[in-house]
């Protein structure tokens, strides 16, 4: 038997659900139709905001909102306040902003809207909302560009937050998309926050990076800065091979098959590339072992002379380079496209080094960092810069003062000293020094040569400064001498190199080598050192590059790689005692 029918629907039912049935049949059929429509209009109009015609795609983007429905909609308007807030337009971005159901939208639109609103706090200084903002979206859907600007504004929110070693790690995630000065000022930050840290929290963040992690070798670095150990050797990558080179003996020694040494041998830089090469032959000279050949390229100490005398060296087969000298040279090796042949060079260029190269030198920059970290060590944080007029007392004030204020410390005063007259005078500079005394200075940096420190030395004991620590940058020694002159130096600590002060295995004492050379005499004699550090660089560079305790107790200081291509040097300090330098007691580096 049939079942019965069921009853019909009343009629005032019926004229109810017929327009609700039209609705969702409207939208389905609008879902349906509008996004294969939309969504390469959508795409070109994206592709126009990544070619920068942002205005044109945040008009474009909008109309198409207008016309679509449902997550298509929201997507396009997401995009489009994007576009408007890359047009400069912020007011537009964020009417469009406020008509966005983040719940219907996903993906890259999502990612790129979660940095608008992230942006649009940190422009606001409430930086904190920037990490609320971003959360529950993924950077790498978007190009490495905007990959880098979401790293950042996490990285001020996180900062705002105070979780200091992920604000670093989000702003080290940034580094790869950016260049030119953006990644460098980025470097600064992340520098700027990793030096806020102590050295316990430090090596304890360094320690839990995972393999691979972009942040390791910023931390390493700054671990390497404060001469603490690496949990685990920097990560490299593929930029270093020494298949080449024959198997490495139990120290590590594992020179190259064949050395080239750009030096600027004639030009107005020669005499300064002279104790330089005495000093690398006197390292290679001292190694009994087998050693490779040596071939000495003539660079002119011209920018055009460098690259000529490296592509020489390429040619002839060469498979390490140590040089050049100067640093328009040094720049101008580095910038090529196909450096393919590692190096080491003597100075810091105005290009980074590209991998597989290294950078060493003897910048008073190195000086300026040094004097920082040694007083802050010592819990001195308030201090009065005394520099003088040249370009080394310039450079080294200005990294000194930028790495003070990067670990938390403050320059009170900033005197600055000329060269003495004919009576020795360098000025009166002794309501300055006072009025640093009383704006509680507890040290003093000097960045000045040693007659002009000479000069200085009554007016620091007058303004209370004698008993108070003073630490100097290396060009301290730069016309001293005479014990009897020197002795008003007495307790200014200054950087040096090991092998005068305490003397180095491989090297004859001092004494015996600047009596036969006047290459190793004098000034001449941190150049010297130099050379001898260059040879030992090439020999060990294995060791150095692929060990956590990879060190090299050189001649100018404590040697090892800072993750970056540049050689960091840990300095042998000395202090003025009786007018002669003498190495300060516990300071083995």
């Amino acid at each position: 038997m049939p079942n019965p029918a069921s009853p019909a629907p009343p009629l005032h039912r019926l004229r109810w659900l017929a327009p609700a049935l039209a609705v969702l049949l409207a939208a389905g059929c609008a879902s349906v139709s509008t996004t294969p429509a939309t969504a390469p209009e959508h795409a070109a109009a994206l592709a126009q905001l990544e070619q920068g015609q942002a205005r044109d795609a945040a008009q474009r983007l909008e109309a198409l909102a207008a016309a679509a429905r449902g997550n298509a909609r929201n997507a396009l308007l997401a995009d489009a306040a994007f576009a408007w807030h890359e047009a400069g337009d912020d007011a537009k971005a964020r009417s469009l902003a406020a008509q966005v159901d983040v719940r219907r939208t996903g993906g890259a639109s999502l990612a790129r809207f979660a940095l608008l609103q992230a942006e649009l706090a940190v422009a606001a200084r409430q930086p904190a909302a920037a990490t609320a903002a971003l959360a529950g979206s993924d950077p790498a859907v978007l190009p490495a560009a905007l990959q880098a600007r979401w790293h950042l504004a996490q990285g001020q929110g996180l900062e705002a937050g105070g979780d200091i070693a992920a604000a670093a790690g989000a702003r080290a995630r940034a580094d790869a998309g950016l260049q030119g000065e953006a990644r460098d000022g980025n470097r600064r930050e992340i520098e700027r926050l990793l030096s806020s840290l102590d050295d316990a929290t430090l090596a304890a963040r360094a320690a839990a990076l995972p393999a691979g992690d972009p942040l390791y070798n910023f931390a390493g670095r700054a671990l390497v800065r404060r001469g603490l150990p690496l949990p685990r050797p920097f990560d490299t990558g593929e930029s270093w091979d020494f298949s080449q080179r024959a198997p490495a003996a139990a120290d590590g020694y594992r020179p190259p098959r064949k050395l080239a040494v750009l030096l600027p041998l004639s030009g107005p830089m020669a005499t300064a590339s002279g104790p330089v090469r005495d000093g690398l032959l006197a390292g290679y000279h001292a190694e009994g072992r087998a050693r490779p050949p040596v071939t000495f390229y003539d660079t002119t100490g011209t920018p055009a002379g460098a690259v000529a005398a490296y592509a020489r060296a390429v040619a002839e087969g060469n498979d390490y380079v140590v040089g050049p000298l100067g640093r328009d040279e040094v720049g101008a090796v580095f910038a090529q496209a196909d450096a393919r042949v590692p190096s080491l060079a003597l100075n810091r260029g105005n290009v980074a080094p590209p991998p597989g190269h290294l950078a060493f030198s003897l910048a008073p920059e190195d000086d300026g960092i040094a004097a920082a970290d040694y007083l802050l060590a010592r819990e001195h944080r308030k201090v009065v810069v005394i520099g003088g007029s040249d370009d080394n007392g310039r450079r080294a004030v200005d990294a000194f003062r930028a790495r003070l204020g990067e670990r938390g410390g403050s320059v009170v005063g900033v005197v600055s000293v000329g060269e003495p007259d004919a009576s020795g005078n360098v000025g009166d500079v002794s309501a300055q020094l006072v009025q640093a005394a009383v704006a509680g200075a507890d040290s003093v940096f000097l960045a000045v040569r040693g007659a002009q420190a000479r000069a200085l030395a009554p007016q620091l004991a007058t303004a209370g400064f004698s008993s108070r620590t003073r630490v100097a940058a290396s060009q301290l020694l730069s016309g001293t001498g005479k014990a009897s002159e020197d002795v008003v130096l007495d307790g200014i600590v200054f950087p040096g190199e090991a092998w005068p002060a305490r003397g180095v295995a491989g090297l004859p004492p001092y004494s015996q080598v600047s009596e036969m050379l006047p290459t190793a005499r004098g000034a001449a004699a941190r150049l010297f050192a130099f050379g001898y550090d260059a040879w030992m660089i090439s020999a060990y560079l294995e060791r150095l590059v692929t060990r956590s305790d990879g060190e090299l107790a050189g001649a100018t200081g404590t040697l090892r790689l800072d993750g970056f291509g540049n050689v960091a040097r840990q300095p042998q300090w000395s202090i003025f005692s009786g007018g002669v330098p003498v190495p300060l007691a516990g300071s083995g580096r």
